[in-house]
């Protein structure tokens, strides 16, 4: 993937994450961390959200394809 393909792949989980409202309070999420996890070898983007209204927190996980072989190498090292 290129970057501009990146980057339309991550507005797009903010616009999953924007248009999920809170299920406590039906308020809206902040993003307030990005992690990548590594699940059975396959990187996620995990955005840790909270709701603007009650403090609810949410984690969103997406796959994340537009991680190399060198950033999966890196964040692997950062897990352990």
């Amino acid at each position: 993937m290129v970057l501009h393909d990146i980057m339309k792949y991550i507005e797009s989980e903010y616009g999953i994450i924007n248009s999920t409202p809170c299920e406590i309070c039906g308020g809206s999420y902040i993003a307030e961390n990005l992690e990548v996890h590594v699940v059975d070898d396959i990187p996620y983007d995990v955005c840790i959200c909270v709701c603007s209204e009650c403090g609810h927190e949410k984690a969103f996980s997406f796959c994340a394809p537009f991680i190399n072989d060198e950033l999966f190498k890196t964040a692997k090292k950062t897990m352990h």
